[in-house]
Parts: structure tokens; C-alpha cells; sequence
């Protein structure tokens, strides 16, 4: 647990993004408002205009840079308002809108999370910050209130590079678990046997703690929704012209996944694309 830091002047918080990570949000830093596209969701706010009208630093907790490019279109910013945004997005697409936010007199942080909604309501998330140094130091209490640890890694954009990277490595961990236990089941071994010895050889990833019980249970309730990762994969493949052949493999997966209708689920379903017949 890292060290908080107090502030002062407690500035108003809104959150633009009411779902499972933007409520968690709301809930760890006592925000004053939230607006979502459901408005049974709201909270203090009846429209996106009233949370950038009344707050100061607002989070931005959105499915993907296009609606946070339709968001922030139609906003009205006021100078020396912070614009948190802790979507996965395009890295590009990222820097572009931290640029024009910057020429309406106003500041940025591209703030992606590594961890689910859940683990953020336990402070158990890294939270990896691009953006102006300075900003990015007058936030740091904020972030504090649901990270773990925080980490300024560059400027605008790379918080969202760094993402997809974490993203790449996390969601093959979750898909090499997902074979591994089905392979075990295959076998007619004992699946909590099995993640227990594997939680204790060279095998080992945090995953498992995570999600290696969700996949024995078969209990899909969503932490993170699996069609989510997909379009986090897509942005991966999309980000150079390195060659990505597991993560290729992985989209493909996803993709059946979401073919046989569990895209809503949890990512962990990703163990029902492989046993499905």
C-alpha cells in the first residue's frame, strides 16, 4: 500500500461513465457526480454538461476512444480543468485529443488501469499515467485513493501504449490458463488440485489467483466484459507492423468466444470457447 497524500483544496471530482470501472471509481474517490448514457446510473447529474460544468477534474471511464472523442467534442471546458482518461484507447488517437484539450486551455492524463473494478474497490490496481509530469503530480492523491501503485510513464499517449502492452501479456496468461484447465479436465484430473499446483510451480501467474476459480466454478458474473478484451486485442494488432502471432491466435479465440454468445461474460469465459464442443 502506498503512502496518501492529502489535498488541500479538494477539488470537485465527476465521473463521464457509470459501468463497472467508472462507479468504482466514484465509490473510492467520493466523487460528487456521475453521468452515464443509463440514466439510472446518474448520479448528481442529469447530463455530461452538468458533471464538466460543475466539476474540476474529471474521469473519463469509457468503453473506447471513439466515445470519448464524442464526449469531449461536445464539452464545454473551463481553463485549468484535468481531464482523467482511463479508457484503453488508440495511443495516437489518445495524444491527438491531449493536444487539443491543451489548446482549450485545459489538462490531460491518459490514466489506464491494470486490474478490474473489483480489484480496484480492494486498492489493489497499478494505474500507469501519461500526460504532463507536473498534472500528473497534482493527481497523484487521487490516484492513491484506489491504486496500489502509480506510475507516471511519459508523455501523453503513453500510459495508453503501456496498457495495450499489460493487456497483451495479461489476456494470453488468462488464455494459457483456460487451456491449461481444460486440458486438466480432459484428463480427468482434479481442477482445484490442478490450479493449486500450478499456483505453486514455475507455472504460476497472478491470473490464477484471479480467475482460476471463476473457471472451475463456471461463474461468468462480469469483472471485466470478455468482447472488451477483444477490441483491446484489436488495438494491439493494430499499434505496428511487429508480427503478433499469439495474439492472433488469442483474437481468434475472443472471436469464437463472442460467436457463441458469451462476449457479455466475463473474460474468464474464455475456458467455455475452448470445452465448447
Amino acid at each position: 500500500m502506498i503512502e496518501t497524500h492529502p489535498h488541500p483544496a479538494s477539488p470537485s471530482i465527476g465521473i463521464i461513465g457509470m459501468g463497472l470501472m467508472g462507479s468504482s471509481v466514484m465509490q473510492m474517490t467520493s466523487a460528487d457526480r456521475g453521468w452515464d448514457i443509463d440514466q439510472t446510473r446518474c448520479v448528481n447529474a442529469s447530463t455530461a454538461a452538468d458533471v464538466f460544468a460543475n466539476s474540476h477534474i474529471i474521469f473519463l471511464c469509457l468503453p473506447n476512444s471513439q466515445i470519448v472523442r464524442s464526449v469531449m467534442n461536445s464539452a464545454r471546458l473551463r481553463p485549468g480543468q484535468i481531464i482523467i482518461d482511463t479508457s484503453t484507447g488508440a495511443p495516437d488517437e489518445v495524444a491527438a485529443l491531449a493536444a487539443e484539450i491543451a489548446g482549450r486551455d485545459a489538462h490531460s492524463l491518459d490514466a489506464t488501469i491494470s486490474g478490474s473494478s473489483a480489484q480496484l474497490l480492494q486498492q489493489d490496481v497499478l494505474v500507469m499515467v501519461g500526460g504532463d509530469e507536473t498534472v500528473f503530480e497534482q493527481c497523484r492523491w487521487l490516484f492513491e485513493k484506489f491504486a496500489s501503485d502509480v506510475v507516471h510513464v511519459g508523455p501523453s499517449g503513453s500510459g495508453a501504449k503501456l496498457k495495450l502492452v499489460t493487456n497483451l501479456v495479461l489476456g494470453i496468461n488468462r488464455a494459457a490458463l483456460a487451456e491449461g484447465l481444460a486440458l486438466a479436465q480432459q484428463l480427468d484430473l482434479d481442477l482445484n488440485q490442478t490450479l493449486d499446483v500450478m499456483r505453486r510451480s514455475m507455472a504460476y501467474s497472478r491470473i490464477m489467483d484471479t480467475k482460476g476459480s471463476k473457471m472451475i466454478a463456471q461463474d461468468f458474473t462480469p469483472q471485466a466484459k470478455l468482447a472488451q478484451h477483444l477490441k483491446d486485442v484489436n488495438l494491439m494488432l493494430a499499434a505496428g507492423d511487429l508480427p503478433l502471432p499469439m495474439t492472433e491466435a488469442h483474437r481468434a479465440l475472443l472471436e469464437r468466444a463472442i460467436a457463441l454468445g458469451f462476449g457479455d461474460e466475463d473474460n474468464s469465459a474464455i475456458f467455455k470457447a475452448i470445452i465448447h464442443p
